[in-house]
């Protein structure tokens, strides 16, 4: 009896702290959860499910790993926040899968992606033809993310965070030196205090930071 009442207080302790641990990592979708997320998601997960297994365990060496998971992630926030070279290796970076309603087959291969994964994804969009896909995005979470031809197309940032996107640029034929001389036009010397910059409509889209 008192081993039960012991599982009973822990599971009304654990609980209350996963909640506030979930909290304070902040909110987002099940579904866009990073790889590092859902490792640190499973840890806490075993080491709860540790601690109600073996009432006669220590309660607080099963409370403190929850705690040092907490501050890796919190920190490793945060340094994604602010760096995004680090940001793209800890969470991925959306690969192209189709492009002008032609599949890129070779992504696909690198990304362990079939056909059958596609055109379910395309499907749940009501989307019955490849050929109507102007761009699609496979997400880092897994998801697709789909833009069609008679709707608004993606934009593709130039610089995020003050670090010029290289791959974006070839991608709409133009070069880091034509962004940079562009920049200059607008008065801006450095990239670095820029905090998101696209090109719409023939013209730079620009953002500073507002702390620099």
């Amino acid at each position: 009896m008192n081993d039960i009442l012991i599982i009973i207080i822990r599971t009304f302790i654990l609980y209350w702290l996963i909640l506030t641990i979930l909290r304070l990592m902040g909110k987002r979708e099940v579904g866009e959860l990073s790889l590092f997320d859902l490792v640190v998601f499973l840890l806490i997960a075993e080491v709860a499910a540790f601690a109600l297994d073996d009432p006669k365990s220590n309660f607080v060496h099963s409370i403190i790993p929850m705690i040092t998971l907490l501050i890796i992630q919190m920190t490793v926030s945060y340094i994604s926040l602010k760096n995004k070279k680090f940001r793209d290796t800890m969470e991925g970076i959306p690969s192209i899968i189709i492009k002008d309603g032609i599949i890129i087959e070779k992504e696909m291969r690198k990304q362990r992606y079939n056909l059958d994964d596609l055109l379910q994804q395309l499907r749940e969009q009501q989307i019955g033809s490849i050929q109507t896909v102007s761009y699609a995005f496979l997400e880092p979470s897994g998801n697709l993310s789909v833009f069609k031809k008679e709707s608004e197309q993606y934009v593709y940032p130039l610089i995020i965070d003050g670090d010029i996107q290289e791959s974006h640029l070839q991608r709409i034929g133009k070069s880091e030196k034509w962004l940079r001389e562009e920049l200059k036009k607008q008065l801006i010397e450095d990239e670095k205090k820029i905090f998101y910059c696209s090109y719409e409509d023939d013209s730079l889209y620009i953002q500073l930071k507002t702390s620099f």
